[in-house]
This record gives C-alpha cells, sequence and structure tokens, in this order.
C-alpha cells in the first residue's frame, strides 16, 4: 500500500525480511542482517517522479519498507511536476534511449525551474541520497550538498542523444555515484565510479504472489479476457519503445496459424503523457482482431489482473525496442511462463535463448511468430522454458538480492564497511 503525504510516499505493505525467507533460504537473509548491523539508524532518502504505473516505482515501493525493517531509516519523496515538465521529460527519456530530440531554451529552464521549486518544499538531511532517472537529476545543485548523492539511471544509455546527454551530463558530474543497469551503459569521461546494480521484483507483491484458482477466475471475468482459447500476452506501458503495434504485426502472423486471443495491458503513467496517443494508434491497427474478440486492450492499474494474466497465459511476449532491463520479462519468468522477448538490453540478462525463454531481434516479425507457434503446438517446451526461467529468477533478480545490493553502497559510500 502507498498513499502520498505532501510529497513523501508512505509506503507500507506490511512484509518483513522474514517473509521472504521460504523463498531465498536462511543463508540469504543472514547475509541481509549482517550486512545491515554498520548502518542501524542511517538515514536514506530516494526521489523519483511517480509513486505508481512502472517497475521503477514498484521497486521502491518495495524495497523501502525492507530498508526499514532492517534498521535503515529510509524515506521515499515524489518530485512534484506539471504537464509541460513530464511533456520534456518524457522526450528526455525517448532522446537518452537514441532518439534525435531538440530542446529549446525555454524547455530546459522550466525543467531546471521545476527541480528549483522542488528544493524549496523538502529538507535534505539524510547520511545518502539516491536520485532515479532524469526527472529530479538537477536537485543536487539547489542544495549544499552534505553526504553522498547517487544518481541511479534505470533507462538504457548504451546510445544516447548526443547533445541531450552533455546537457544531462554536467549535472551527473556532481553525483558520487552512477548506477546502471548493464554493462553497455557506461560511458566514458565519468569521474564517479558507474556501478552496475540489476534490477529486481518482490515475490510477495500483488503482482508476483501466488493466486488461487478463484482469484484468477474473478479477475479474468471482471476485465472479459476469456481463456477458450491459448492466450498470448504482453504486459508494458504504451510507449513506442514497447512496439505495440509490433505486437499486432507478430499477432497477424500467428492467427493465420493457431486459433488464439492477444492481451496487451498496461497502465497509464501519469509521468508519460504520450501513452494515450499510442494507445490509440494501437487500437485503430487491431480493429478487425478487437472487434472479433481476439485483441483485447486493458489499460487498468491492477496489479493482481497482471499477475493473472501471466499465470494463465501460453506465451508472455517483450517485443521493446529498447529496454533499460524490463521487469515484465522478470515478473512472467517468476510465473513459470515461456517468454519470448527482445534481445536488448537486460532483457539478455535474464533470458538465455532456449534455455530460459527465446531472443530474437526486436525487428524479427517472422521470428516472434515462429517462436510463439513453436510454443503453442508444443506444451512440454513451454514448460521446461517456465521451470528454468523460474529458478534463474530465484537465483538473480529478487528483491532481497535488490536490498543486498543496496546495503553494500551504503556501507561503502558511509564508510562503515563490515570487516
Amino acid at each position: 500500500m502507498a498513499y502520498m503525504d505532501g510529497i513523501t510516499c508512505i509506503c507500507d505493505n506490511g512484509r518483513t525480511l522474514e517473509d521472504h525467507r521460504p523463498i531465498v533460504g536462511d543463508d540469504v537473509i543472514s547475509g541481509i542482517y549482517r550486512k545491515a548491523a554498520a548502518l542501524q539508524g542511517k538515514r536514506v532518502l530516494h526521489v523519483n517522479s511517480t509513486y505508481q504505473s512502472g517497475g521503477v516505482a514498484e521497486m521502491i515501493l518495495s524495497l523501502v519498507p525492507l530498508m526499514n525493517d532492517v534498521g535503515v531509516r529510509t524515506q521515499w519523496n515524489i518530485l512534484n511536476g506539471e504537464g509541460d515538465f513530464f511533456t520534456i521529460t518524457k522526450n528526455f527519456h525517448n532522446a537518452l534511449q537514441g532518439q534525435t530530440i531538440s530542446f529549446s531554451d525555454d524547455e530546459k529552464g522550466l525543467y531546471l525551474r521545476t527541480n528549483e521549486c522542488f528544493s524549496g518544499q523538502m529538507k535534505i538531511d539524510h547520511d545518502l541520497v539516491v536520485i532515479h532517472d532524469p526527472q529530479p537529476l538537477p536537485l543536487i545543485r539547489f542544495y549544499e550538498k552534505t553526504q553522498p548523492w547517487v544518481w541511479r539511471c534505470h533507462v538504457d544509455l548504451s546510445n544516447p542523444d548526443t547533445e541531450l546527454w552533455e546537457f544531462l551530463k554536467d549535472f551527473i558530474l556532481d553525483y558520487d555515484r552512477m548506477v546502471i543497469s548493464h554493462e553497455e551503459y557506461h560511458r566514458k569521461g565519468m569521474s564517479m565510479e558507474q556501478w552496475i546494480c540489476r534490477p529486481a521484483i518482490d515475490p510477495l507483491s500483488e503482482k508476483n504472489r501466488d493466486l488461487t484458482d478463484a482469484e484468477i477466475a474473478g479477475l479474468l471475468e471482471k476485465y472479459g479476457v476469456p481463456i477458450d482459447k491459448p492466450l498470448i500476452t504482453q504486459i508494458s506501458r504504451f510507449d513506442k519503445w514497447k512496439d505495440p503495434e509490433g505486437v499486432i504485426d507478430v499477432f497477424a502472423r500467428v492467427r493465420e496459424h493457431v486459433d488464439c486471443r492477444l492481451v496487451l495491458c498496461g497502465s497509464m503513467a501519469p509521468d508519460d503523457p504520450e501513452g494515450w496517443a499510442i494507445y490509440r494508434r494501437v487500437e485503430e491497427k487491431a480493429r478487425e482482431f478487437i472487434d472479433a474478440g481476439d485483441v483485447i486492450l486493458i489499460t487498468a492499474e491492477d496489479h493482481l489482473l497482471v499477475n493473472a494474466l501471466q499465470r494463465v497465459s501460453c506465451v508472455i511476449l517483450q517485443k521493446s525496442l529498447r529496454e533499460g532491463f524490463g521487469l515484465t520479462v522478470t515478473e512472467g519468468l517468476w510465473k513459470g511462463r515461456p517468454v519470448i522477448a527482445s534481445r536488448i538490453g537486460g532483457i539478455p540478462l535474464q533470458i538465455e535463448d532456449g534455455e530460459t525463454g527465446f531472443l530474437l531481434d526486436p525487428t524479427d516479425t517472422d521470428g516472434f511468430a515462429w517462436r510463439i507457434r513453436q510454443v503453442l503446438e508444443n506444451p512440454e517446451l513451454g514448460e521446461r522454458l517456465g521451470r528454468a526461467g523460474k529458478e534463474h529468477v530465484r537465483q538473480n533478480f529478487l528483491i532481497t538480492r535488490l536490498l543486498s545490493d543496496y546495503l553494500d553502497m551504503l556501507n561503502t559510500e558511509l564508510g562503515v564497511l563490515n570487516t
């Protein structure tokens, strides 16, 4: 559960570190307690731009209570921005992922003024500050820096727009550490450490916990999703980098050979103003399938629905064109389902082609269609991939590992390494 109290997000999901012991084992839990021993009472602040809709917010929502549970006093603040600000920062996001975009001085000015205004609402007297993504990046300029600041970038930085990168780099260089998700996102000319920290999911969250058959049936009925045909699902925002229009092309090819159904499910994030325009394009492209009941578009913010869809799907897709990491892939693997995804960003860290899922070039429409048909026509193949994928996530991409990584970073930055 999360709600806003001014600029602070209050999150108490009722879960403790001990609740994860049956899933990850005694050694993992004991190791976390040891790392937290020297950090008791230390204060950490996370800042990002939204408390809902998206993997970043979901990770912070699970991480903050666990950090508090092990004795690190952790707070989460949300930057207040308006429509024009989020339009600008959405363009920043696109440019960081390779799109060429021009930014006017007025736009850059609004970006800085919004951060300056927000800084007047927020006191920072913590032992460490973690700033997530570009939206609140300039905040560091509006405080007397008396503690380490960390910039955590969740997007693909392998080929950013040069002009925007140089603009943002001026702020990034003020930070003590830059945290990225993949070796390929390292940037030259940075004086601070660029530390790799893989994202993770919470296996006990509403989106990932076990569901009863009755819960699943009720959710599918509520949202009008029949399962009389094999179900193919992509869970992602209606964002051009997730290529929902390309997914429709793939489905059209599969549908020529297999009677199946496609669900595209993605909530509309408040800091993503492009979502509805892309949704309407997808709706128009898929109109014939929608009218026939073979394509279902859902924009609800319902984590239990996502959970249910992933559990009943015969195939889970992630046909992204760019992807910082791809937590929807992690979620699908955790449900023990076969995942077919693009060989880009952090997805290959999760999928070993042919072992824990299938990887393809994001533009290979025929290849995606062929792999989907292969799984639909060979259920035992999907079961084998699903088992291997779930175990890979258990070993590498659960929230306890992310917590452990953050404790390592805190011990290093605060100079309280255990001996």
